[in-house]
């Protein structure tokens, strides 16, 4: 484990996603004591997206990408949780940070949750989003050629989903994939999802209940879990990011390693010694380094 990280394990909020509703209480109010985001140099707006149902969104618009020839680039974001909890407020620290660290246009989507909604419901909102987005790229200041789908754990799930689904039904064109400690494998066979029974934040216990939770007693299919894709072949061009002591690090390995073998541009970074979710530790060095090489990877990508 980082130096940096593990003094601050005993003090991880305990979470128990067999108790949905409890959960999302501990994390609204372990947010809602967390400092805020500077903001002061992006506009953020409140939309609602009409869909069946209509999906909140939150939209942080970088005040130097408004006056940009032809339009900002911007990332259709996903908020993790385990498929359980998370919303546009929890997300509101991370969402900013990445507006503010690329650049990009950041569209947060507070999409259905587990297990009062389960799959296909999430995907839904997300790829509802996205069309909306692409819609709207001249009202809402952003280039539809540059825009991107990206999310954390079951955020970063979802966001891969959403380019199989725009790949298959071809949907709105994506330009990147922001892939971070993604949820993409609901058959728990590799190596670190057997093995990583109590690590830190995230064990195979609330992995196991987040699948069951999403998927109820339907079986999964790659548009809930990408990792049962065969095809993975005219996808975006990705970044996925690992932690070392996390159950999905191997999956999200294996896909990375899928995707450069079906001719997708990747770049993939394991960072040693963290778990997962660790780099909202801000202070320690390696989650400093996580967060800005995550907007860095979206600049490069909207800018290319």
């Amino acid at each position: 484990m980082d130096p940096e990280l593990e003094p601050f394990i005993p003090f991880l909020p305990r979470t128990d996603l067999n108790d949905p509703v409890a959960t999302r209480k501990t994390v609204a109010a372990l947010v809602a004591v967390s400092a805020a985001p500077d903001t002061s140099r992006m506009d953020v707006e409140d939309r609602t997206v009409p869909a069946d149902p209509d999906v909140a969104v939150r939209i942080y618009r970088p005040h130097p990408s408004r006056a940009r020839q032809g339009g900002a680039g911007a990332v259709v974001w996903l908020h993790g949780g385990g498929f359980v909890f998370g919303d546009l407020d929890t997300e509101h620290p991370w969402a900013a940070r990445l507006a503010d660290g690329s650049g990009a246009v950041v569209v947060s989507v507070d999409y259905r949750r587990s297990p009062e909604n389960r799959f296909p419901a999430a995907l839904d909102d997300a790829y509802a989003v996205l069309g909306w987005t692409a819609r709207h790229a001249a009202e809402l200041g952003i280039d539809p050629a540059r825009i991107a789908v990206g999310g954390h754990s079951a955020g970063g799930g979802l966001a891969a989903a959403v380019a199989l689904r725009a790949r298959d039904e071809q949907g709105p064109a994506i330009c990147f994939q922001l892939l971070n400690q993604p949820g993409l494998d609901d058959r728990q066979q590799t190596w670190s999802a057997r093995n990583f029974t109590d690590t830190p934040w995230f064990t195979r216990d609330k992995t196991t209940a987040a699948w069951r939770h999403y998927l109820g007693s339907q079986p999964a299919t790659p548009y809930a879990a990408p990792a049962r894709a065969t095809d993975l072949s005219g996808l975006p061009p990705a970044y996925v990011a690992t932690a070392e002591f996390c159950p999905n690090r191997d999956e999200d390995i294996e896909y990375a390693l899928r995707l450069l073998q079906a001719g997708v541009p990747v770049e993939l970074h394991q960072w040693p010694g963290t778990f997962h979710g660790s780099q909202a530790i801000l202070s320690a060095d390696i989650s400093q380094r996580q967060n800005a090489e995550l907007a860095g990877a979206l600049r490069r990508a909207l800018a290319a």
